[in-house]
């Protein structure tokens, strides 16, 4: 039962950290800039370093070794405060384009 127990709680860490380095990669460099956070290269490699230690920590799930260690609980703490703190942060200054097509209120057209 234990060893189901670390087999989940280390898949779910590796989900978040793959998550919190795509949404780092994928959010504008002028958001983090504009929200007051660290700049995207940072968030990017912070969190690319926790996604390598999940990834690392993959092969011990089911080894009947406890998930964990003071490093990989580092990784999914870093993760988590990206995801957190600074993704809502950033959400704002992501623009979202808005639809192709000209209208009244876009020039151009026909």
């Amino acid at each position: 039962m234990l060893l189901i127990l670390n087999g989940l709680l280390g898949l779910a860490a590796l989900i978040v950290e793959v998550a919190a380095f795509v949404i780092a990669l994928k959010a504008p460099a002028g958001a983090y800039v504009a929200a007051g956070k660290l700049t995207k290269p940072a968030w990017v490699a912070i969190t690319a370093v926790a996604m390598v230690i999940g990834l690392g920590a993959a092969p011990v799930i089911g080894s009947g070794r406890p998930f964990g260690g003071l490093l990989s609980i580092a990784s999914v703490v870093a993760s988590l405060v990206f995801i957190v703190d600074v993704r809502p942060a950033l959400k704002p200054y992501q623009g979202r384009p808005g639809p192709r097509s000209s209208g009244p209120d876009r020039p151009g057209g026909w």
